[in-house]
């Protein structure tokens, strides 16, 4: 473990919006015209990303979840920050490949495509020991972690594609697929081998998606959401819980930053929203020189 400091960058932290990331000043506007595509949308992280889009003028946001009634509270808090920017919605297990599948088409059918994609949805269930843990909440993790961010890119990479395309015709930019991973993807927990594990899974994933549709267009990231204190994050043992201490809006204001376009050369990385994006912008060349924020095997030279 004490090489472990190494995995992060040494840059300034950040647990609340600030300037660089606020959608209704320095960022407004970056999203217009584009349709949004967020999963897990019906609190927490989810509901403070679509609400940062469209502060950010994104043209429309669509969202999903399995609690219509959270659902319907996002798109009221969606219309209250612009009115202008269209909501729709459906109730969507994304373990469920048929609903992944109708939610995206509708989506499609309601806003002609989809620029952004948000994979969101996350389960976390009470860590226990490998041999004391539940067989089927364990596997649950990996369905939702995993599984369904596999369905939600799988159904959605065409028009991602198609979205890249069309931007790069104009002189903007398009094709952005989030996949929220966790700081714990770089971690050995004791009790957390379920939920860490599909996290590292998550990054890995985002790599093959860059090695396999980058050369399309699309940008594909796995992101550290921060440690927000949402209903899934409590489910961690009580003496992590005082690390909570991150605003939803820091998330969702990273994500719309993302959206923009400057960090499209990131793509295919792991990157914390904790992390300041002017310092880890100025850490691009070394970045991708060093092929750093990826998963490796570390060996001796």
């Amino acid at each position: 473990m004490s090489s472990i400091q190494t995995q992060f960058l040494d840059v300034k932290a950040h647990h609340s919006l600030y300037p660089a990331l606020d959608p209704k000043t320095t960022l407004s506007g970056s999203a217009s015209g584009k349709v949004i595509f967020i999963t897990g949308a019906s609190q927490g992280i989810g509901q403070a990303t679509a609400v940062a889009f469209a502060h950010a003028g994104a043209k429309a946001i669509y969202i999903t979840a399995r609690s219509e009634n959270g659902l319907e509270a996002t798109k009221k808090r969606v219309s209250e920050a612009n009115p202008e920017t269209q909501c729709e919605y459906s109730v969507c297990d994304v373990t469920d490949e048929e609903q992944v599948k109708a939610s995206i088409m509708d989506c499609v059918a309601k806003f002609g495509g989809i620029d952004v994609v948000d994979s969101n949805a996350g389960y976390l269930d009470q860590w226990k020991k490998i041999g004391e843990s539940d067989t089927a909440s364990w596997w649950k993790t990996w369905e939702v972690n995993l599984k369904g961010t596999y369905y939600v890119i799988r159904f959605a990479i065409p028009y991602l594609i198609e979205s890249a395309k069309r931007h790069f015709a104009t002189g903007s930019t398009g094709g952005h697929l989030f996949l929220v991973s966790s700081i714990g993807a770089q971690l050995v927990t004791p009790s957390a081998s379920d939920y860490q594990t599909s996290k590292h899974a998550i990054n890995r994933l985002c790599e093959f998606v860059n090695v396999d549709h980058g050369e399309e267009g699309v940008k594909c990231f796995a992101i550290h959401p921060g440690g927000v204190s949402t209903v899934l994050a409590k489910n961690m043992p009580k003496e992590i819980h005082a690390g909570l201490i991150d605003e939803p809006d820091l998330p969702a204001g990273f994500a719309v930053w993302l959206c923009s376009g400057k960090a499209d050369w990131a793509k295919g990385r792991y990157l914390s929203c904790n992390w300041d994006v002017d310092e880890l912008t100025q850490l691009k060349d070394q970045i991708i020189q060093g092929d750093l924020l990826v998963n490796r095997l570390r060996t001796k030279a």
